[in-house]
């Protein structure tokens, strides 16, 4: 008896030791995400981690949906087949459905970056009205969501509404998420590195999946490679969850609206970048629809050469991120230089697409293309939020929904008007164009020649401040300036109207030098 008691009490120390030892790792765990430092570098993981299920769910579906359907549209032919009344009619109406086959494919991959591009506009206000947190978590669960319905879709309604629901989920997570990285590093060396970053797990998301897509489809199933998506997702969403808190910042409540964002669309810098972004992704957005049966006729490409078609060039993408971030940190004030030389290298790359006569050729203008789109991403993402710095407030929800909304133009009208395109000009038509286009775009990045050496001056600050504040660094400061107003009035000195006027003049100049 006196034994049992004994290791009774010996199990009850024991787990009251462990149950301490827990609480103290729980403790530590805390503090170490409560660090600045740190949980800027958790904020950049989990960031990445959103961006790269984004990419990676936006083209996993290439080797598997249209096969997919395929297989839907035999089942429902031999099930016409077996009707007793086949005649000229139903076989008529068979052709027609077969021939807008491809259309149904297109309108499946664009109805992602159409939803997205329609939500944007409603995403960028909300995401600078209520912060960053709540709009990402939003964006991964409705993510979460729309990977679950893939996975399970058993028609092509269902597709299109997985398809449109992730368009949904991105246009919160993708802005939400580079608006956050904008506001969480602010000195324009690490905004670049951080960003790059990003940029490398939105390459590397695009161009790995179609290949872990195939390879699960073929050898695990189709729900594979969703579910797995989904679980990631999922352990993502917990992250944000845990390390933002998005529902219990108090702070909230006090934050203002930043910049209209018609405001920005106006702004003649922020729009030469949309532009540019616009441009820059056209020839990838179009050529990712055409480039397979173009393989197929021309160079009698294989499978798994059209499956690994892009994956090559992620590397080319990742070296551009990687040169773009080093030679910004040396010398900053060429970024728009940067933008243009990448243009000039998607432009050269895209022309030379069609004179390529084998697998091997073809990797190089692929991999030049993605070089440039490096290049041109790397260097004018951070430029946008600078010009938020400098010229409106630091608030990046509005002007990362329009780089968003950018992308999103050129993946809407890639998969609905490239292969028309194709059919009506041509293949080298399409290539020379979309190069061309990006050649003589190049110059207009001129015009961001000296974005670097802006200063917001005391008269903006004032402008900025005129119909009361607009943003949280602006809200604090007019706080300080009533505060300091009503100590000075308590005082009344014919000289403290003075002496305040002074200071708080020097005051705005020395928050200028801060904000530059």
């Amino acid at each position: 008896m006196g034994t049992t008691e004994g290791q009774a009490t010996n199990l009850a120390q024991s787990a009251a030791l462990k149950l301490s030892q827990m609480s103290e790792r729980t403790q530590q765990l805390g503090n170490v995400i409560q660090d600045p430092e740190r949980q800027k570098r958790i904020i950049l993981v989990i960031v990445c981690v959103a961006l790269l299920l984004d990419n990676m769910l936006y083209m996993v579906i290439v080797p598997i949906i249209p096969d997919y359907l395929e297989g839907l549209q035999k089942a429902a032919d031999q099930a016409q087949a077996a009707a007793p009344h086949t005649n000229y009619t139903n076989s008529t109406f068979h052709k027609a459905a077969k021939g807008n086959f491809d259309l149904q494919i297109g309108v499946l991959f664009a109805s992602k970056a159409i939803l997205q591009l329609l939500v944007n506009p409603l995403s960028g206000p909300f995401i600078d009205r209520v912060g960053y947190d709540i709009p990402l978590f939003i964006g991964l669960n409705v993510m979460f969501l729309s990977t679950l319905v893939f996975a399970f879709a058993e028609n092509y309604a269902t597709l299109f509404l997985a398809r449109s629901l992730q368009g949904l989920g991105s246009a919160f997570a993708d802005t939400a998420g580079i608006a956050l990285i904008a506001d969480r590093y602010t000195v324009d060396t690490e905004r670049s590195k951080a960003l790059g970053i990003a940029l490398a797990f939105i390459s590397f998301g695009s161009l790995a999946a179609p290949p872990f897509g195939g390879v699960l489809y073929q050898f695990a199933g189709r729900r594979v490679p969703f579910l797995i998506l989904a679980c990631i997702c999922l352990i993502d969403g917990i992250c944000c969850l845990a390390v933002l808190k998005p529902f219990s910042n108090k702070e909230r409540e006090n934050m203002p609206v930043g910049t209209p964002m018609y405001k920005l669309m106006i702004d003649p810098y922020i729009a030469v970048v949309a532009g540019a972004l616009i441009i820059c992704n056209i020839p990838l957005a179009f050529l990712e629809p055409t480039i397979a049966n173009w393989m197929e006729d021309t160079m009698h490409a294989s499978q798994w050469e059209i499956g690994m078609t892009w994956f090559p060039a992620f590397f080319p993408h990742v070296l551009g991120v990687y040169l773009t971030v080093k030679l910004a940190a040396k010398y900053p004030h060429l970024q728009w230089f940067y933008g243009a030389i990448g243009m000039v290298f998607i432009g050269a790359s895209s022309c030379t697409v069609p004179a390529c006569k084998n697998f091997g050729q073809l990797m190089i203008p692929l991999c030049g293309i993605c070089f440039g789109i490096a290049f041109v991403d790397t260097a004018l993402l951070p430029t946008l939020g600078f010009l938020v710095d400098v010229r409106h407030v630091s608030v990046y929800g509005s002007v990362y929904a329009i780089a968003d909304i950018s992308y999103c133009v050129a993946y809407a009208l890639g998969p609905v008007a490239a292969g028309q395109i194709v059919h009506n000009l041509g293949f080298v038509q399409l290539n020379l164009g979309m190069g061309l286009a990006n050649v003589l775009y190049a110059p207009a990045l001129l015009l961001l020649k000296n974005v670097s050496q802006m200063k917001p001056s005391f008269s903006e600050r004032n402008m900025l401040l005129e119909d009361g504040p607009t943003g949280l660094y602006d809200t604090i400061k007019m706080e300080q300036r009533e505060k300091k107003r009503k100590g000075l009035c308590t005082t009344i000195d014919e000289n403290g109207t003075e002496t305040f006027a002074q200071r708080s003049y020097s005051e705005e100049e020395s928050s200028g030098g801060e904000y530059a």
